[in-house]
């Protein structure tokens, strides 16, 4: 098959995949994950998936290979067979990249992203640093209240890497804020103007296989030289670390070589690092020893502001009062909007005389409008309600000084969750419990401990949660 065929075929495949993840924690991983397929290729009726080492191919065949071959189905070819396979560098360069944006319905020549996502950079990486994504950048950050504290102190960052008191800069903020584009634009920022700096872009998970392999391989000596020569290390999702010492160590080792040599570090994560449980204490102080700032989630006119800004690329005219009703509607974080502009984007595509009215959109968005609902009404009062009825006892007994542990287990329960399912501060979750903040906060660490010992309690923490309307993945990320 022509390579210009190839191409048609697998950027329908994307589409078809990415539609059939269900969770923001699958569609993470897939943005993560496929820049590290280095080409493709269709041979016959096997789709040949080229990636860098072996320890690849034994990780994404049983995680990506069935589901591609369904996606491959799905596009009209039932028989092709998924292959992955090591092709270094200089083996083979005339089988084209993987591409890695996500595909019109109308598959063009060129890669062209719908909402304006992000594209690999052409531009040449150092050895094993993940891409850069093109429309990562500050100037396609839009900034509002909610974030420009952290696009501040990132371009601090940017401009003066390691030479201020931003080091290392650690920013936390919940799923689809922005922490990735900020983190990348620093590393755009300083590529463009400091071309002697040598940036690295990579994920504490793609970290911990590293040096997982290095151990095996007896390579530690280079992994270790690798990461502790870079002027910028940019790490995304350090919460990966919690719970893995031995990584822990190594992190710590090469966080403290960095820094000594007076070279810049920038990490993201879920959590603020003071709750990041399970990490140790001298990491923890480690980040919180420079910058530590946080992205909340866009007001009504940064949501706005966003979807204007991603319209404009999507190369169809939707109205205002189109992009007014979603960013009313759709609220918990930008890659939930940026889902939404895009099903309507598709289903532009695939119905081009449909008039374009609010009525429609509604229609369209409906699932997505009711997660809204669902994740948006849940109060500390009703996550009480919840975890005081699975456990038979009574939103009194939660606030009661009794200590049994027949209580106790509830009592921390409700606030583990109230923590991590509403964006209420400690102290207003105190309040309501009518407890002190340290006990809020201890209670929430007994929790986190906890849940990695005891099979039955995560049970409990997931039946609980899907009472609520919400993915247990929005607990155990």
């Amino acid at each position: 098959m022509a390579n210009e065929e190839t191409y048609a075929l697998w950027q329908q495949v994307i589409h078809r995949f990415r539609d059939n993840l269900k969770t923001e924690s699958d569609i993470s991983k897939m943005e993560r994950y496929f820049p590290l397929f280095s080409s493709f290729d269709l041979v016959g009726n096997e789709f040949l998936i080229g990636v860098k080492e072996d320890f690849h191919v034994e990780w994404f065949t049983p995680l990506y290979g069935k589901s591609l071959e369904e996606a491959f189905t799905l596009c009209g070819r039932p028989n092709v067979k998924v292959k992955f396979i090591v092709v270094k560098d200089k083996e083979d360069n005339t089988i084209p990249r993987v591409p890695t944006v996500k595909p019109t319905v109308s598959v063009p020549q060129e890669p062209v992203s719908i909402t304006a996502e992000p594209q690999p950079s052409a531009a040449k990486e150092i050895p094993y640093s993940l891409p850069l994504y093109d429309n990562y950048t500050f100037k396609n950050f839009v900034e509002g209240p909610s974030n420009s504290f952290a696009h501040s102190a990132a371009m601090a960052v940017a401009k003066n890497p390691s030479k201020n008191t931003y080091n290392p800069l650690f920013i936390y903020g919940g799923t689809g804020l922005g922490k990735t584009h900020l983190m990348q634009a620093i590393g755009h920022y300083v590529r463009e103007n400091n071309q002697n700096l040598s940036i690295c872009f990579t994920t504490a998970e793609t970290f911990m296989n590293e040096y997982v392999e290095a151990m095996v391989n007896k390579t530690l000596p280079e992994l270790r030289a690798r990461y502790r020569k870079v002027d910028l290390l940019l790490i995304d999702d350090v919460q990966f670390m919690v719970g893995k010492k031995q990584f822990q160590e190594e992190f710590f080792n090469t966080f403290n070589a960095l820094l000594l040599f007076q070279k810049q570090i920038v990490m993201t994560s879920d959590v603020a690092p003071q709750n990041l449980q399970g990490v140790e204490e001298r990491l923890i102080s480690r980040f919180n020893g420079g910058m530590v700032v946080e992205i909340e989630l866009p007001s009504y006119e940064t949501r706005l502001a966003i979807l204007k800004s991603k319209a404009l690329s999507c190369g169809h005219d939707i109205s205002l009062d189109i992009l007014t009703f979603i960013a009313t509607n759709i609220k918990s974080h930008v890659r939930a909007m940026e889902g939404a502009l895009r099903r309507l984007t598709i289903s532009l595509e695939l119905n081009p005389g449909i008039p374009l009215t609010i009525e429609y959109v509604r229609a369209l968005l409906k699932d997505l409008i009711e997660e809204e609902l669902t994740a948006n009404n849940l109060t500390i009062e009703g996550i009480m309600q919840a975890v005081a009825k699975f456990y038979n006892v009574t939103i009194e007994d939660l606030r009661a000084e009794k200590r049994t542990q027949t209580l106790v287990t509830p009592r921390q329960m409700a606030m583990y969750l109230s923590r991590r399912l509403t964006s209420n501060s400690l102290n207003e979750i105190a309040k309501q419990f009518e407890k002190k903040h340290a006990t809020v906060h201890h209670g929430m660490q007994t929790i986190q401990k906890r849940i990695d010992v005891e099979p039955d309690l995560k049970k409990d923490i997931e039946e609980i949660v899907t009472i609520l309307g919400r993915n247990p993945s929005d607990i155990f990320k």
